[in-house]
């Protein structure tokens, strides 16, 4: 320690002490109380500043989110706590929300996420069939105007829309195997351009 910051610690203890002995002689008739409430704040004031201390620690198990790396030439997301990988790109202009399945062959989207898109889910021709886990359900071919995901944009973009209740859309192999390299590592998905 130097001089100087000695000198900082001495002038910082007496003024503390000063702070506190006015506290002390204020508050004499009912010292007991004022000292719970005194120490309860001191202990919301250690939670916050630890609070904001870890944040950077947890802030991806609580809110995981993509990074888009460069000019979108390195897409990843973080585990999420159920032990999938959600991508969200923008559809259509739309922001969705997509479970990175690598068992799908194509996209895949909920009747809810079509609407959201502009894709009216009563008006389409299911002619189609899937093998889910859960049995054969029936789909039906449309076109995405747009699919953006950080930079990379892809126009005219086949995809399914689910006749089945799905509580979110499903990104394929179709989709994935437009980059070069897909990576899981370290908690994280990988997209490489």
């Amino acid at each position: 320690m130097s001089e100087h910051d000695i000198g900082r610690l001495v002038y910082l203890t007496v003024l503390g002490t000063a702070v506190i002995g006015w506290f002390i002689a204020q508050n004499r008739n009912s010292l007991g109380k004022t000292t719970q409430h005194a120490m309860l704040w001191g202990l919301i004031f250690v939670g916050v500043i630890g609070a904001v201390g870890l944040w950077g620690d947890i802030r991806d198990d609580i809110l995981p989110r993509q990074n888009v790396i460069g000019n979108g030439d390195r897409i990843e997301t973080p585990r999420a706590r159920d032990g999938h990988y959600y991508l969200t790109l923008d559809v259509n202009g739309a922001p969705v929300a997509f479970t990175v399945d690598t068992g799908a062959t194509g996209i895949v989207l909920s009747r809810n996420d079509a609407r959201r898109v502009g894709i009216d889910p009563e008006a389409l021709a299911y002619l189609g069939q899937a093998q889910t886990a859960n049995g054969i359900v029936r789909t039906a071919q449309v076109r995405l105007d747009e699919i953006r995901l950080g930079g990379i944009s892809h126009r005219d973009v086949t995809a399914f829309v689910n006749d089945a209740g799905m509580s979110g859309s499903l990104l394929g192999m179709d989709y994935l195997n437009r980059f070069s390299r897909i990576e899981i590592s370290d908690g994280k998905l990988v997209l490489i351009r």
